[in-house]
């Protein structure tokens, strides 16, 4: 068999342990799903923010039910890739999806770039210039290649690092919006066309 034709997936079994892969998922779905694209669904639906939180975790987890089903049929290093090769073969439809699930990706890690650069301007009153914010986005990325270089030991180690220091800021934050909640009425945010009784 030649070389081209060998699809079989070469990876260092246990190069990757449970926790480290847990909390490359959790570092994931916490850094884009909660902090970048929360604060703009929210500004998108208004009062109907928990309710569109609600619908979304529902239409997610048909998704992950689809991928712990197709990883536990065929587990491999390969990801996406390979379960598009399993399903359509050597044929257009794998090379189309896989072109379309790069684009999605690029488009999602400069969205998130770009969000990175935009709230640590934030921080530091803005950025009248408008340099900034696409220069810390593109150097996030730079970082984050070069820790993919590094292998997955490194990138389980960085992950689990942030994942924890992420899951902290989220409990804080937490904390201290049910304590300021307790002194803010909401009577005045619904809408009400008669008074109660």
């Amino acid at each position: 068999m030649s070389r081209e034709q060998d699809r079989t997936t070469r990876y260092q079994e246990g190069s990757l342990t449970l926790p480290g892969t847990v909390m490359l998922g959790t570092g994931v779905m916490i850094g884009a799903g909660i902090f970048a694209l929360t604060g703009q669904m929210a500004q998108m639906t208004g009062v109907l923010f928990p309710l569109a939180f609600l619908a979304a975790a529902v239409i997610v987890s048909f998704s992950a039910y689809s991928y712990i089903k197709i990883s536990d049929a065929y587990p491999s290093a390969g990801g996406i890739g390979m379960y598009l090769h399993k399903a359509y073969g050597n044929r257009l439809p794998t090379a189309f999806n896989a072109l379309l699930m790069y684009f999605s990706m690029v488009i999602a890690q400069s969205f998130l770039a770009r969000t990175f650069g935009s709230y640590t301007m934030q921080l530091f009153g803005g950025d009248e210039s408008g340099r900034m914010v696409p220069i810390l986005g593109v150097s996030l990325i730079l970082a984050a290649f070069l820790i993919n270089l590094l292998g997955n030991r490194m990138i389980q180690g960085v992950a689990s690092f942030i994942g924890v220091l992420k899951i902290g800021g989220i409990l804080i934050f937490g904390l201290v919006g049910v304590w300021v909640a307790d002194s803010i009425s909401v009577t005045g945010l619904l809408p009400c066309s008669k008074s109660w009784p």
